[in-house]
């Protein structure tokens, strides 16, 4: 199999009965650790990481203690994976991402070539410069270098506050963050918005998906949690799901008419307003997969469900929405994201404005 030479000490066998096995193995004098994932898999690489940081010798299998070295970068992770009460807090498919991009960090050589890896370096050893090393193996990348980054400021944030971690300070604390050239996800344009509606017209979940997102800018984890009980008096009523799932909110937001319309043209037998074909609630992920399928149905790849929050908070903005009135609709907590929709559009004044002076005559 291709795939498993880019793992070292992984090894492919078959049985007795000809069925493939797959073991970690470094060699004569160490036992084998079966791994019965798939090679390349999150689950794999998993696997993989563990069986690295055992120490399979056989004084290794005695060790009283447990499998993994103490004082490494991987006995730090391990801990932090079921002891950070931040990390424990996010959502599970936060923690998912978070765990698999510090356990691909764990797996990287010190040095190229290197049968060393990060997973056993000493946590008292680690300077700025070892995190930046980590950063810049996706400086090709800037996002995920910067998604890097933000996993191991907030490991040794909470290392810090361990007093048995062997950390004393945050080595990825003073490391920059790269700056990236893209502001994210494309904010829809009302042509956009109108493509899609000719393609979902009104009396369609799709398009009730995309009013109730444009119309109240909430987030995809909000829609799939919404259902006609959260509308009382021309209000809609729910709590908001961003980020760590233990973190309440409670929002209200007015019920615009074009949304009243939406909703009116659908009747409803669920506590939610977004169902599978079967009749059941979507995940998070799931919806936010149905949705970009709608939006390639309407010819318009590019565009998100996050996109339509960005594109809402740019219409306001452009009809003169203050910071203060941005930040209740869209239940931003400070004016610093408020404020770059209100430069946005009052730069787009200014220009419309101001054009006209550039001119030759007098």
């Amino acid at each position: 199999m291709e795939i498993i030479k880019r793992y070292r000490y992984v090894h492919e066998s078959t049985d007795r009965h000809g069925n493939p096995r797959i073991y970690f193995w470094r060699g004569k004098g160490h036992r084998k650790i079966r791994i019965r994932a798939r090679p390349g898999s999150d689950e794999f690489d998993t696997a993989y990481a563990a069986a690295l940081a055992q120490d399979t010798s056989p004084a290794g299998a005695s060790v009283e203690r447990g499998t993994i070295q103490l004082g490494t970068l991987r006995s730090l992770c391990t801990r932090y994976f079921v002891e950070s009460a931040d990390f424990l807090r996010c959502t599970d498919e936060t923690r998912r991402v978070r765990r698999r991009v510090i356990e691909s960090m764990l797996l990287e050589p010190r040095k190229p070539g290197s049968e060393d890896l990060f997973a056993d370096f000493p946590v008292d050893r680690i300077t700025a410069q070892a995190i930046t090393i980590l950063r810049d193996r996706k400086r090709t990348a800037p996002e995920a270098a910067n998604t890097r980054l933000k996993a191991l400021r907030q490991l040794f944030a909470w290392a810090c506050s361990i007093p048995d971690s062997g950390v004393a300070f945050n080595p990825a604390r003073d490391v920059k963050f790269f700056r990236t050239a893209t502001e994210g996800h494309h904010t829809w344009t009302r042509d956009e918005v109108l493509q899609f509606i000719a393609r979902h017209p009104t009396g369609t979940r799709a398009h009730l998906a995309l009013s109730i997102m444009l119309y109240t800018g909430v987030r995809i984890s909000d829609l799939a949690q919404m259902g006609p009980q959260m509308l009382r008096d021309g209000w809609l009523y729910f709590v908001e799901t961003k980020g760590r799932s233990q973190v309440v909110k409670a929002r209200e937001i007015k019920v615009l008419p074009a949304l009243q319309e939406a909703i009116d043209a659908h009747t409803f037998t669920h506590l939610h307003f977004m169902t599978t074909a079967f009749g059941k609630p979507f995940s998070v992920k799931g919806l936010g997969q149905w949705f970009k399928a709608r939006c390639v149905e309407a010819g318009l790849p590019h565009c998100s469900a996050h996109g339509l929050r960005k594109a809402g908070a740019t219409i306001a903005a452009e009809n003169g929405a203050t910071e203060q009135e941005l930040m209740a609709i869209f239940g931003w907590e400070n004016s610093e994201q408020a404020d770059v929709y209100t430069r946005k559009a009052n730069k787009r004044k200014l220009v419309a404005g101001s054009i006209h002076k550039i001119r030759l005559d007098e």
